[in-house]
């Protein structure tokens, strides 16, 4: 196959796949399929839900096609898989959608075709998980009948600056004449180049370590911010007087969610564990991050009490639900850590977030939201996610909120120091 001969289709159109397709249909026709047909209409009538595009950003995507019907991936010779990868319950890889995904391009799986995956997995997933679906849906013999490369997703959710084009690509093949086609072809719109990869178990692994280091580090931070909670000393005055020297790394603490770095690391560790070792700090810093959100309410609990508020029947604010400040983004959001904890002290608990769909909400979290903070309410308000719009209405506003004896916990150094009762 030449690179003229592409004939190309994104199988999944999530944070991911959507901007990705877009991108490419600058430079080609483009077909974006997903099996969620309301998503599919949302497209077709220029709305996208994760705000990832705006309206003219879909409309000038000329090329771009949507369908959710599955026979129109027999008009492509390219896919690109872009389905989540998520954990289950007991904080194991969940292959589903991929495996899914891979069936239904399987069945459409034409001599010479290439399907490319950019869902985040553990080394050797590609080739183990997905490949053999491919043969045995499709009937065809890998590496012979048809190909596959892996270029791991780098998407920042809610991130305008750092876009699909801006950000280098790694990519890979399964054969070095299908490395260079797929470096070719994500060459056409990767403004900042692209990375060839020797394998394609080399370039999962880069991707999923991408994450283990930052959750690793956010770890430590969150550890130093135990510590010297403890000790009465400020956790960001600490920081920026370290990072005065130019080789700090500028971490730090709070909950860690989202669909990357409070993920991530158990496709690593379950990988690792199915080879007989056993990962220690990687585990410990998971441990230690998901457990943040139970020291947070111990704290504002202890700071209650130390003010003589009853705990049993207060009413606490929760000023934010995504995993990260101005998106829509609710996947493994650690909020919901807070807000469940909290009702293990039969609090009251109000969930305020000016950028989530409360329907989305009640079915992905089992959260009503509260459309609009009454003032003097509250017997404590925390500040779990710097959303501008609860930024911009600074301590005064936010103080406004809660009742003339509350406790204020910044999570996110919202407020000045001064203007806080609790900090990380």
């Amino acid at each position: 196959m030449q690179i003229q001969d592409v004939k190309l289709c994104v199988v999944g159109l999530g944070y991911v796949g959507l901007p990705l397709a877009a991108e490419f249909s600058k430079k080609r026709p483009v077909l974006g399929f997903d099996i969620n047909t309301l998503r599919i209409e949302q497209l077709k009538s220029g709305a996208d839900s994760t705000l990832e595009l705006s309206t003219e950003e879909l409309a000038e995507a000329a090329q771009l096609s949507f369908s959710s019907d599955p026979a129109e991936l027999a008009k492509a010779n390219v896919f690109i898989v872009t389905v989540p990868t998520p954990i289950d319950d007991y904080k194991q890889p969940d292959l589903t959608p991929l495996i899914r995904a891979s069936e239904t391009i399987g069945k459409f799986l034409k001599h010479g075709d290439i399907v490319i995956y950019e869902s985040t997995v553990y080394p050797g997933a590609t080739e183990e998980d997905c490949v053999p679906v491919l043969e045995r849906v499709s009937g065809l013999c890998f590496n012979e009948d048809f190909f596959a490369g892996y270029s791991p997703e780098r998407i920042n959710p809610g991130d305008k600056e750092h876009r699909v084009s801006t950000i280098m690509k790694v990519t890979s093949g399964s054969t070095p004449e299908i490395a260079d086609l797929v470096n070719d072809l994500y060459s056409e719109i990767i403004v900042a180049g692209t990375h060839k990869a020797p394998s394609i178990r080399v370039a999962e692994a880069a991707k999923v370590i991408e994450n283990t280091q930052r959750d690793v580090n956010i770890a430590l931070i969150n550890e130093l911010a135990l510590i010297f909670n403890k000790m009465g000393i400020d956790t960001q005055a600490v920081l920026e007087a370290a990072g005065t020297k130019w080789n700090f790394l500028p971490f730090r603490p709070g909950l860690v969610g989202g669909h990357c770095i409070g993920v991530d690391p158990y496709y690593l560790t379950h990988k690792a564990q199915s080879i007989g070792y056993h990962p220690e700090i990687i585990l410990a810093g998971r441990r230690l991050n998901d457990s943040m959100g139970g020291y947070v309410v111990s704290q504002l609990v202890k700071a209650m009490t130390m003010r003589c508020i009853p705990v049993q029947g207060s009413r606490v604010l929760v000023m934010g639900l995504t995993f990260k400040e101005n998106c829509p983004d609710l996947r493994n959001t650690r909020v919901v850590d807070i807000v469940k904890e909290l009702g293990e002290y039969s609090i009251n608990v109000d969930v305020y977030d000016p950028w989530v769909d409360a329907e989305e909400a009640q079915r992905e979290c089992g959260i009503a939201l509260t459309a609009q903070p009454k003032k003097e309410t509250y017997d404590a308000i925390i500040l779990a996610v710097s959303h501008h719009q609860i930024v911009e209405m600074g301590a005064t506003t936010i103080h406004k909120l809660g009742k003339p004896e509350h406790v204020l916990y910044d999570l996110k150094y919202i407020v000045p120091p001064a203007e806080s009762d609790l900090r990380l």
